[in-house]
Parts: C-alpha cells; structure tokens; sequence
C-alpha cells in the first residue's frame, strides 16, 4: 500500500519544473496518445457493433430467428406444431415453411433462384414491416393463383416487371429417387428489398401451398420457423423446443444459420482491436521513455531519499504514482472521449460529410448509407482495464531501476 509520503513525493515529480520541459513535452505526449487509442478503440468496436446489428437485422428480414422441422423432411400437421411452436415461452410468432431451389426465366434470361414458400398471415406476424415491400404487398400470394414476389435485384436481373410471366424451372424428387424437371409459369405479382444482395439477388416469394404442390409435398411444409422477442435468446428457445419435441424433430437458429457472417465480423473486431492497440503501446513506450529521463533527472533526489531511509520498494512506489497518474489520466480521458464520439456518430458523420461535401457510404454503392454505432459497456470496460493494466506495467522498469540507484555513487560528486 502507498503510504503519504510516497504519494506525495511521486505526485510532486509529476509537476514539470523548467530544466525538465523536455520530459513534461513526452509526458502530454503520452497522456494523449493514450487517449487517442483508448478513444479509437472504443469508437471502432462500437461502429463494428453497429454494422454487426444491422448485417443481424438485415439477415433477419427475409429468414427467422429459428426453424424446427421433422426428421424425415416434411410435415403434415403443420399447424399443430406452429401452434406448439408459437406457445413456447419468447416466442412471438411462428409460421410454416417450404424452400426449393430451381432456375427462373423471363424472355431469353435464365437465373438462379431460391423459392420460400410462404403462408401470407402467418408471415405477416412473423416478419413484420422486416419486408420492404417496393411494389405489392404479401397478400397476392394466394394458393393456386400461381403468383411470385421477386428479389429487387432478382427482378433488375430478368428485366421483369409487375404483372410480367416468368417460367420456373424446379428439380422434382421421384419415387425411384431421381429427379425430373417441372416447369411452371408464375405472374410476377410484387418486388421486395430485403436490403442484403443474398436476399435481393437471388430469392423470391411464392406461396407454400403451391411450392408444395410443385414438389409433391400435398398440404405439408418442410419447416416451421418462429421470430423471437429477443433474437439474442433464439439460441435457447432452439435448444427448449429439441428438447419438447424429441427425436423425431431437428431445431435449427440464426447462429448456426449465418454462422460464417458474424464469425467474419468477430474476426474483423479483434484484428482492428489489435492494431488499434499499438497507439496504446507506443504511448505507453513514451511513459517508458519519460520515466526514465526523470529518473536520471532526480538521481540526487532518489539518492538523498535512500539516505534518510526510503526503502527501495518506496522509490518503486514513486515512480509507480508518476507512471500511474499519467496512464489513468490517459485512459480516464480516452473513455469519456470515446463514450461521447460512438453515442454521437449518427450527428458527427451527417455534419462531416456536409462539411466536406462528400458521403462516406453512396447509396448507389452500399445498402447502408448511415454509419451504425452501437455502444456495449463490456467493450468500454474491457479497453479501460486492458489500457489500464498495459500502462501500469509500463511504470514497472523504470521504477524498478530507479529502486537500483546507489545512493553512495549519486551523491559522490554532488
């Protein structure tokens, strides 16, 4: 523990006298470096938290937060097990399912495409206003009108438009277990903006009952899939359901879904914390440099302070106060910076793109055009304690060599 004198003394050194301008000039260098990083850190992690958020809500939009379907691949009593689905505690809505993939024409352009199959009410609750519905609306989807909702960029891709034809080309399993293909005209009744190309380019809507009867499938679905009120307890809700409905279902959620989106985003936070790092540790070398430089400094000091009987443990102490205050003033500073810019970032951005009058992120490059902030108080906690601990240690080997002076040898030609 730091007893009065120590503290004293070591705050004492840290007030700059004239012959050390040098030393103080390396020392504010070093409290804003480290404010500089900290701040950086925190704004970054909370900007990737943001876009995190949005690439979650945007992957959300067109697929739920969990599914659960049978094991052998289809289900009859599809609205007894929505209803079992929807009763389960953090559930907010459930709704049948069937995808298949297949290719899609309209004229001389053929594509790729990925067909949901969709009960419109059911979806309604499920989704939500998640569908940017551009033109027409989910209720076209009707069973046997053999109506489509095409992706944006889908749409952009065939050169269709509402009220167009397309031909849709599906493989169809057969008893001997090969496949042959159907084909089948759908009106293009719609055109949907999930605001993610995976989604845009590639997905369209058709109602299940006729996905269905396309596939062979009578009135079954191949999955339920449910929303949860909270998409973080998805994962959970997955594991109760497994567990209520036995072996004869399979569950599913979102983290094993996209698993490989937010992987690549973690990825990518933890690459930019370590590089973001480094201003912290070149700060923390200048705590380093400007320590030694007072230790030379106060060399008679120290040795005067041996001599009426500090221990070196003491004078560790000292320069341990110095070292401290410098770190904790730069880390404390860089906090409340970093706080104020990441709540900000949705004012401070607009502001600076008038300023300069350019846009950082153009619509007709991005599907998002505002940059995101998302604040997390565990990051902000462990930057601050990270930076903590990084300048503390920076104290130790100077500390400790001012701890080693020779008392005898300072004071010989004094």
């Amino acid at each position: 523990m730091l007893n009065p004198v120590e503290l004293f003394v070591g705050l004492r050194y840290f007030r700059a006298k004239r012959r050390t301008r040098f030393v103080s000039f390396i020392t504010l260098i070093s409290l804003i470096g480290i404010s500089l990083g900290v701040a950086a850190l925190i704004v970054i992690l909370s900007v990737m938290n943001g876009f995190e958020g949005e690439l979650r809500e945007r992957l959300l939009s067109m697929s739920a937060h969990g599914s659960v379907a049978a094991a052998d691949g289809t289900t009859e009593d599809w609205e007894s097990l929505v209803a079992s689905v929807a009763a389960e505690p953090g559930v907010k809505a459930a709704a049948p399912f069937v995808q298949m993939d297949g290719m899609i024409q309209s004229g001389r352009d053929l594509v790729a495409v990925m067909v949901h199959g969709v009960e419109p009410t059911h979806e309604r609750e499920l989704s939500g206003d998640l569908i940017n519905m551009i033109e027409g609306d989910l209720d076209v989807l009707q069973r046997g009108e053999r109506s489509i909702i095409l992706g944006r960029l889908l749409a952009y891709d065939l050169s269709a438009r509402v009220g167009d034809g397309v031909i849709l080309l599906v493989p169809k399993p057969v008893g001997d277990g090969t496949l042959e293909p159907v084909l089948e005209r759908f009106v293009v009744r719609g055109v949907f903006e999930a605001g993610l190309q995976h989604h845009d380019a590639v997905l369209a809507l058709v109602h299940a009952g006729d996905v269905a009867e396309i596939m062979g499938l009578g009135s079954a679905v191949s999955s339920v899939r449910f929303r949860a009120d909270d998409v973080l307890t998805a994962p959970a809700i997955s594991r109760s359901l497994q567990a209520q409905l036995g072996s004869d279902f399979s569950s599913s959620d979102w983290t094993i879904e996209n698993g490989s989106y937010f992987r690549a985003i973690r990825l990518e936070k933890m690459m930019m914390s370590l590089i973001l790092s480094l201003i912290i540790g070149v700060a923390a070398f200048n705590i380093v440099a400007s320590l030694v430089m007072v230790v030379t400094d106060k060399i008679t000091d120290i040795a005067v302070l041996r001599t009426l009987g500090m221990a070196p443990q003491g004078i560790v102490k000292i320069f341990f106060v110095q070292g401290a205050v410098i770190g904790w003033a730069g880390v404390v500073l860089g906090v409340c910076l970093g706080v104020v810019l990441a709540i900000n970032i949705p004012t401070i951005v607009p502001f600076l793109e008038q300023l300069f009058g350019f846009q950082i992120m153009p619509g007709d490059v991005y599907y998002v055009t505002d940059i995101p902030s998302e604040l997390e108080m565990q990051d902000v906690v462990v930057i601050a304690i990270s930076a903590f601990v990084l300048t503390s240690l920076a104290t130790l080997y100077p500390a400790r060599h001012a701890a080693l002076v020779n008392p005898a040898a300072a004071l010989r030609y004094e």
